[in-house]
Formats: C-alpha cells, structure tokens, sequence
C-alpha cells in the first residue's frame, strides 16, 4: 500500500450507482460497493467511504475525509467550511440539476409561499427551508421529515422535497408553488488537505478524470473517408464550432476526417456527410473527454 491516501467520501443511498459508474467511465474499478461502507478501489493512493450525502460535508470539514462527493443542497443545509473544488453534472436520473421545491396537495387554496402564513411545513432541508421563508417575511412552523416526505403532505399544510423529474410529486398528486433551491453535485475538500501537496494533486487527478467522463457521455467520436474533391462540402456538413483532424490517406485522392460531435446530432449529421460525399463513416462511443 501507498503511504499517501487520500480519504474519499462517495454518496450512498439513490446517487451511489451513479457514481460507482462514473468512477467506471473515469477508468477507476470499485469492487463491493453494494456490500461494504468501506468498498475497494483499484487505486491504491485513494481510500473509499460510503455515507450519505447529508453527512459528507460534516466529515470533510472535520478532516475525517479528506475530500468527498454531495450535493450542493446539503453544503449550504450544513452550513461548514468546506473547499469546492468543482461542479458534476451528474445525477440519479438525469445530467440536469435537482431541485428542493415547494409542493401542496393538488386541492389546496395555496398558490405561493406567504398563503402559508402560520402553517406547518414539512422537510429534510431544514436550515436551508427556514432561510427561505425568513426571506419570504412569512412564519411557518418547520418541522424535520425522515424521507417519503411526498407522504407527509397529507399531515402537514405543505413540504419541501427534492425532485429532479416532478413526477413522484405528480404521482402523489401534490403542486409545485416555488423552488427553494437549486442543488448540483459538487465535488468537495477539507481546507487542510487541500493544502497538503499530494492530496491537493490527486484531488485535482480525480476530478479531471470524472469531468472527462462526464463531458464524454453526451458525445460521440466520428471518422469517415472522403474524397479531396469533397472535402470542402463536407466540412461545411459538419458544426461549425468544430475543427476537424483531416489526415493524408495511403489513397492520395482520398482523407480522412475524425471529429467529436454530441450524440443528439449524429442522426441528422450521418446522413447529410454520406450526402456530400463522405464514406467509411464510422461513429463510436468515449470514455473521456478532456478539454
């Protein structure tokens, strides 16, 4: 074993097989992470716990982790000081950030915040949901949910939930007032390690590597042949943000053009190249994307 580990903090419970997967793309192998609160990563400088995600702001900023992975949510709920290092569009369900709303039931008279005046509302997000009415001028009773808030919305005036599609809220026929806040997946360290040159470096590492991975997921990489005669018409097909490696062929009427494209456009983009001239076209899948 490495005498210099850096103590990582990943999140358990609904954004823990995501992450384990993007870990994956970044090219990092974690083993029994279904199983053990301490999982094995093929990376023996790095050492692994799984907490949930309230929590690891806590133990960054006690220097028991050196570095983890939460919400923005949960970074502003616990109010410490902690280094963001950087931001990971990353999630659950979707590449779109979360967010903590305001919800009533379906039949109920209130249609903004201040109608709750002197009513009971229900949540995970305490500190951060006190704020919010604090701003608002208008005095609720707060009250702390142990999860399946949506439930709760039937014994209190209203709750504060998370929610990244809206549908559970739908399914259980509640309304959206107002988001509270808006939360994305950050990357975080502790002050102190931070400062320590190599946990400071594989940090910075770790990071590139999961960016890479995440910037590469909306992205495919496209190779074709074409015809030197052709070349400008299909070089005006292709986005015109993108600058394209165009290289000699053993075939001198001939090159071969390799770009990266988003993965939304490949549909429309193949068959307009074919159009111009292009051939061979070949369109595959990335790992990374490093910018």
């Amino acid at each position: 074993m490495s005498e210099e580990i850096l103590k990582l903090g990943i999140p358990a419970g609904s954004l823990q097989k995501a992450t384990i997967e993007l870990f994956g793309r970044a090219g990092f192998n974690i083993a029994d992470s279904d199983r053990s609160f301490q999982p094995h990563i093929d990376d023996e400088q790095i050492e692994l716990i799984v907490l949930r995600a309230q929590e690891m702001s806590r133990y960054v900023a006690d220097g028991i982790l050196d570095a983890g992975i939460t919400g923005y949510d949960w970074i502003v709920e616990n109010g410490l000081d902690v280094v963001e290092i950087d931001e990971l569009a990353y999630s659950k369900a979707t590449s779109k950030p979360a967010k903590w709303v305001l919800a009533v039931p379906n039949e109920s008279k209130v249609t903004k915040p201040e109608d709750l005046e002197g009513c009971i509302v229900a949540t995970e997000l305490v500190n951060v949901t006190k704020k919010y009415f604090a701003d608002k001028k208008t005095s609720v009773k707060i009250e702390f949910s142990w999860g399946a808030t949506e439930v709760k919305a039937r014994l209190v005036d209203a709750i504060v939930e998370l929610t990244e599609t809206g549908a559970s809220l739908r399914a259980n026929n509640l309304r959206i007032i107002d988001a509270v806040i808006t939360s994305t997946t950050r990357f975080i360290a502790n002050e102190k390690a931070w400062q320590d040159k190599f946990k400071r470096e594989k940090i910075e590492d770790v990071v590139v590597l999961l960016k890479a991975a995440i910037d590469a997921r909306s992205k495919v990489g496209l190779k074709m042949n074409v015809k030197k005669a052709d070349l400008e018409s299909t070089l005006k097909v292709l986005p015109a943000e993108k600058s394209p490696t165009v290289s000699s062929l053993a075939d001198s009427d001939y090159v071969a053009i390799e770009v990266i494209i988003e993965e939304k456009i490949e549909r429309s983009l193949v068959p307009a190249l074919k159009r111009a001239g292009a051939s061979g076209i070949i369109t595959y899948p990335l790992n990374k994307v490093i910018h």
